[in-house]
């Protein structure tokens, strides 16, 4: 259809229509696509091979992650009781627990990539990278793992001790790479970070095994001060779990303005100290009322002018 157009604009014989009429009939002509060209049955071969084999990596792979993980549970299980065994500090046992463990899976991962193709070098040298962009992202954790470093050797409190630090105290139940785990009296569990609690003050409850118990007692200015010593004096002497030596102190320690305050200090265990100081405390306020001694409250005197 397009020839005797051409012809009417371009002469019979021009060189122009014949090179445009082959190219018109060049792009009119079906496109002949030869899938066998492009997918040959050695490729397909060589596709099902690298398949097939991919998948076997892969089973063993999962395999071997699984076997992996029972190993290290096993190895961490005979190693915290060889620590046990050498008498090991508990802190010690669960920081250096947390370090095997890193290491363990990172042995495990390096070989998983060695079953799945991935060269050893390759692999380290990417795990390299990325261990320095998260340090670089999580510097404020390598401050954590030097404090728990600090707290292995230096060993300010053990696993079991009751400590007071950051205005949170409680039984301290686990040391981690980063933070120590606490647990408080009213069952709340505290994670406090190891590079804070290492550069702060912590108060040790448990590294001594007695303590001293203290009570300060408010009686009216019209009491015997003698009387009540003695009544004082029966009462610790009454309770075994007071300990004898050092003995214990009963003074005059203040002159309030509506009472007379008798400090009462006395040594006790350190698993005593709470229950030996609340029964204390009862055993006063029965004694008093019986003996008829009275407990003071605020009075206030009123002088009326004539």
């Amino acid at each position: 259809m397009a020839l005797p157009l051409l012809s009417a604009v371009l002469p019979v014989d021009s060189t122009a229509t014949t090179q445009l009429t082959s190219a018109l009939g060049t792009a009119t002509q079906p496109l002949e696509l030869d899938v066998t060209k492009w997918f040959s049955r050695a490729m397909m071969n060589d596709w099902l091979n690298s398949g097939i084999n991919f998948g076997i990596r892969v089973v063993l792979a999962i395999l071997l992650f699984l076997i992996g993980r029972w190993v290290i549970r096993r190895l961490l299980r005979v190693f915290e009781r060889i620590l046990k065994r050498r008498e090991i500090d508990g802190v010690a046992v669960t920081l250096l627990g947390s370090v095997l463990t890193a290491l363990l899976h990172i042995a495990l991962f390096l070989t998983l990539g060695g079953v799945l193709g991935v060269k050893s070098v390759s692999f380290a040298a990417v795990l390299a990278s990325m261990g320095l962009a998260v340090g670089m992202a999580l510097s404020g954790q390598l401050q954590n793992l030097a404090g728990g470093v600090i707290i292995m050797v230096t060993k300010p409190f053990s696993i079991g001790d009751y400590i007071l630090a950051q205005t949170a105290e409680g039984s301290v139940r686990a040391v981690s790479l980063f933070y120590t785990e606490i647990l408080t009296p009213d069952n709340k569990r505290i994670f406090i970070p190891n590079g804070v609690l290492s550069s702060g003050v912590v108060v040790n409850y448990s590294h001594e095994e007695t303590r001293r118990v203290e009570w300060t007692i408010g009686v009216e200015y019209d009491e015997d001060f003698d009387r009540v010593r003695t009544a004082l004096e029966h009462l610790l002497a009454s309770d075994e779990r007071i300990l004898k030596s050092p003995e214990p102190v009963i003074a005059l320690h203040n002159l309030n303005s509506s009472s007379v305050d008798i400090l009462v200090r006395a040594w006790v265990q350190s698993a005593d100290l709470w229950p030996v100081f609340w029964d204390f405390n009862r055993r006063v306020y029965e004694d008093f009322n019986k003996r008829g001694i009275s407990f003071p409250f605020p009075q206030l005197t009123v002088h009326q002018g004539k």
